[in-house]
């Protein structure tokens, strides 16, 4: 059994954490532990430090202090190859980022072949594969303009697992959709999260964070001010500042 594959070792460990931007302390001490096949979803007000925290671990942001470890490797070590890390990781942002001047497929490939040197031919079949298990493909050959915006989303993300990637990040990636395409972009997580898929997940989804997650962390401030169970932090919450989110959070998904 390989180091990545040991249940006893965490496929992230960020590890006090801080993160500032000029005057500003965006990540103040962060401590956060995710185990294989587990979905961490993080909640929290504009601004509490979710998205910054999930630039942190793909390395799109430095951090000032702490370390961040990737299935045992120090990620944040100067030393460490960002590309390679980077390849290790999946990303799905709000915006869909698909190239438009490519089609579905190619989109979908891109990384097989370029980071990983698979064949055209294995690339574009995992790639077709992919696509057919999400209703999308008879839209390989389209280019994305034609897609509506959940289609896109749902590319974005298969682009993301199309390599296999050992940690998942998902950053408010219903937040530019119309309500009615939300549903389908969630159900697809859903269903990674249901294959084994390690994800750790910002949203302001709430009922669908209860029903995908394992564990709730709740930021306020760049600070973890409560985690735990879906139970745990939406029925019995034990920090007064989680109740009062709680209570202001509406709800625009119905599970």
């Amino acid at each position: 059994m390989s180091a990545q594959e040991s249940p006893s070792q965490p496929v992230l460990d960020v590890q006090g954490v801080h993160k500032r931007f000029g005057g500003q302390h965006v990540l103040r001490g962060i401590d956060l532990t995710v185990r294989q096949h587990e979905a961490v979803v993080l909640i929290g007000a504009s601004g509490s430090g979710k998205s910054t925290l999930l630039k942190t671990v793909n390395l799109l942001e430095q951090i000032d202090d702490g370390r961040i470890v990737l299935a045992g490797d120090d990620i944040t070590d100067p030393r460490a190859d960002v590309d390679a890390v980077r390849a290790r990781i999946g990303v799905v942002f709000q915006h869909y980022n698909l190239f438009p001047h490519m089609t579905v497929l190619a989109n979908v490939v891109l990384a097989m072949r370029k980071v990983f040197g698979a064949p055209r031919a294995e690339a574009e079949r995992r790639g077709l594969e992919l696509l057919a298990r999400i209703g999308l493909g008879d839209k390989a050959g389209e280019y994305p303009d034609r897609l509506s915006g959940g289609q896109q989303q749902r590319v974005a993300i298969v682009r993301a697992i199309a390599t296999n990637p050992e940690l998942l990040l998902l950053d408010e990636i219903t937040s530019a959709l119309d309500p009615q395409l939300v549903g389908e972009v969630l159900d697809l997580v859903s269903e990674l999260k249901a294959a084994g898929s390690t994800i750790v997940m910002a949203t302001h989804e709430m009922s669908f964070a209860r029903r995908v997650a394992d564990r709730i962390v709740y930021l306020k401030d760049g600070v973890i001010i409560e985690s735990g169970t879906p139970e745990q932090i939406f029925d019995h919450p034990q920090r007064p500042e989680t109740r009062e989110f709680l209570a202001r959070v509406s709800d625009p998904f119905t599970a």
